[in-house]
């Protein structure tokens, strides 16, 4: 025999209601309507949020370098990337070894004062295409502070020390001499590894080191030649 209660629970249908899910398209406009964003802002604001964060990552972290010379052959081939740590020294600090980009500092190519604020706007209007970018060289940092570099002999000698270069292009062939130069303080002595194809402090002198962008850390392009600087 049924009791009454079982009658009445086998009477009463299941509702549609409770047991179907809204449409995606119901459920994604509810949930832009909770947030108070109109659907037709969503993506100009993810644009803009991403190329924010390119800008911020860029002017304070890490930027991609293009290779557009000879200057660094073998270490840096033409058309490498590589990528610029802008933190490495602000924990540590410059040594000799260290490949580095910095500012050009040829006269005519000063680059202006700037401050934190104004290098990320600077380097948002590159990010539009409103500015050119500035020129950057990236060489191999020889001598710091109170370092005595010179030329003679057919090498590079540090404080009347010969060096041990693996890194040089044609080891073999003996570059120019010069100096000796004595390295002021807060500035850099900076040769390219292509010794014979480089434009660096034997011609422009000591560069400063405020001028100094970052350390190249590692080549991410091309893929073959992926690995560290």
């Amino acid at each position: 025999m049924t009791s009454p209660d079982q009658t009445q629970d086998a009477a009463v249908p299941p509702s549609d209601t409770d047991s179907t899910p809204p449409p995606e398209s119901e459920s994604a406009e509810r949930e832009t309507q909770r947030r108070g964003i109109p659907g037709w802002l969503e993506f100009p604001l993810l644009i803009l949020a991403a190329l924010l964060i390119a800008v911020v990552i860029k002017t304070f972290l890490f930027q991609a370098f293009y290779i557009p010379s000879a200057s660094m052959e073998d270490t840096l081939q033409v058309l490498d990337r590589v990528l610029v740590s802008k933190i490495s020294y602000a924990i540590g600090d410059i040594e000799r070894g260290d490949v580095i980009v910095f500012d050009d500092p040829r006269p005519g190519f000063e680059q202006p004062d700037e401050d934190a604020l104004q290098r990320a706007i600077r380097n948002l209007r590159e990010s539009i295409g409103l500015s050119t970018p500035q020129s950057e060289f990236i060489k191999r940092v020889i001598g710091i502070a109170g370092d005595v570099v010179e030329g003679r002999d057919g090498g590079v000698w540090v404080n009347g020390v010969a060096l041990v270069e693996p890194y040089v292009k044609e080891p073999d062939k003996p570059i120019g001499e010069f100096g000796p130069v004595l390295v002021p303080e807060g500035s850099l002595f900076v040769m390219g590894d292509n010794r014979h194809s480089s434009q660096d402090s034997r011609m422009f002198g000591p560069i400063p080191i405020d001028d100094v962008v970052g350390k190249a850390v590692v080549i991410i392009w091309p893929l073959g030649r992926l690995g560290g600087v």
